[in-house]
């Protein structure tokens, strides 16, 4: 993935990722409700990301649809996270995420399946 998003984008794209096709009216009330932005600040985040190609904009009603799947933009993002936090390595950064806080034994279960599946 090219496109690279900020925090206060991915606020937007998450909202449309959630709620599927919709109004900028809608995601700017979204984000007032949870994040507290104004109209203004939300509609200048959606034309970032109009512009930057992750979002198309269509009528009527200034209608938004996501141009790149959340799957994408997480895979991207991890592994930046990995490249630059853990030089480059998955199995450390799994390492720091597993003795970060106490997994219940479904957890455990769950990473074991998750494991067994790569094998």
């Amino acid at each position: 993935m090219d496109i690279k998003l900020f925090d206060s984008e991915l606020k937007v794209m998450d909202v449309i990722w959630r709620e599927g096709d919709t109004t900028a009216k809608h995601i700017s009330d979204v984000l007032k409700e949870e994040v507290g932005w104004n109209m203004n600040t939300t509609y200048t985040l959606i034309k970032r990301c109009i512009k930057k190609g992750a979002v198309r904009r269509y009528e009527p009603n200034f209608m938004c649809h996501a141009l790149i799947p959340k799957e994408e933009v997480q895979e991207a993002e991890t592994n930046e996270l990995i490249n630059k936090i853990f030089d480059g390595s998955a199995d450390k950064l799994f390492a720091s995420l597993l003795n970060r806080k106490k997994l219940s034994p479904e957890q455990i279960e769950k990473l074991k399946q998750i494991v067994g599946n790569l094998e």
